[in-house]
């Protein structure tokens, strides 16, 4: 079973909600336009697996994919399936995937990977969805980097609070992050990966050639980042920068999510 500090969580948090502001956007709109670079062309058919209430899913659709979601929250399903254009919203497991091998053109695993704390539980995601994929299909893989606990308390002023205090050390130290505060802004039982140890599971998943982008970079730490979001030409600039920057190794480890693009042999 997943962790259930994770079902507790998404039933506090409006994943919605996060996704509509500026810095919700800012995230989504630099997954997409990485995944733009590598997905096959529609009417390719993707697999959103940890697709929470079905944001990706949904765009996709509209750019003519058939997409289809699974989700472990019930919550999640109910408000992907009120979504257009997604062909279906299933509850289920990562690592015990409903489909059969070789049939989706690429897979999106943009929860898994995190909220799977054990390396045997992520391996066993990435065994799952290296059988559905088609021979040559594309994975996506999110991550969420390592340093993010320290990053995002220095940003928000949580690292000045005693409890989160020493869940920034753990998660710098090892990776693992678990809330026991019961505050929902410290997020929830998670692993956050190194980029090298993401490629490094990618490719024990039995696929070749993974690239390691860094979606939002430095960027997300700006105190201005709403108006400067919010502002097309500053906003149309930042966009510039990070895409020139995406895939600069020494600046890998300084962003909030991590973007693995590979594929099947």
């Amino acid at each position: 079973m997943l962790d259930p500090a994770v079902f507790e969580f998404y039933d506090l948090y409006d994943e919605d909600t996060r996704l509509s502001t500026p810095a919700g956007q800012f995230e989504f709109t630099r997954t997409l336009d990485i995944l733009a670079r590598h997905l096959p062309p529609p009417p390719a058919r993707i697999l959103d697996i940890g697709g929470a209430t079905g944001p990706y899913s949904e765009a996709l659709a509209a750019q003519g994919y058939e997409t289809h979601l699974l989700d472990p929250i019930p919550r999640h399903i109910e408000k992907a399936s009120r979504r257009r254009g997604i062909a279906s919203a299933t509850q289920g497991d990562a690592r015990r995937l409903p489909w059969s091998g070789n049939q989706a053109d690429a897979i999106l695993l943009m929860g898994p990977l995190y909220h799977l704390s054990e390396p045997a539980a992520r391996q066993t995601a990435l065994l799952e969805a290296r059988r559905v994929l088609k021979r040559g299909g594309i994975l996506a893989a999110a991550a969420i980097g390592r340093f993010t606990a320290f990053l995002d308390g220095l940003n928000r002023g949580f690292i000045d609070d005693p409890l989160f205090q020493p869940i920034i050390l753990k998660t710098i130290d090892s990776g693992i992050h678990e809330n026991n505060t019961g505050d929902p802004s410290y997020f929830t039982s998670a692993h956050y990966h190194l980029p090298s140890e993401l490629r490094l599971e990618i490719e024990r998943g039995g696929f070749v050639d993974p690239q390691i982008f860094g979606v939002e970079g430095p960027a997300y730490v700006a105190p201005d980042l709403e108006a400067r979001w919010r502002d097309p030409i500053r906003r149309a600039f930042l966009l510039e920068v990070l895409r020139r920057l995406e895939r600069e190794e020494t600046l890998l480890g300084a962003s909030q999510h991590l973007l693995a693009i590979a594929h099947k042999p």
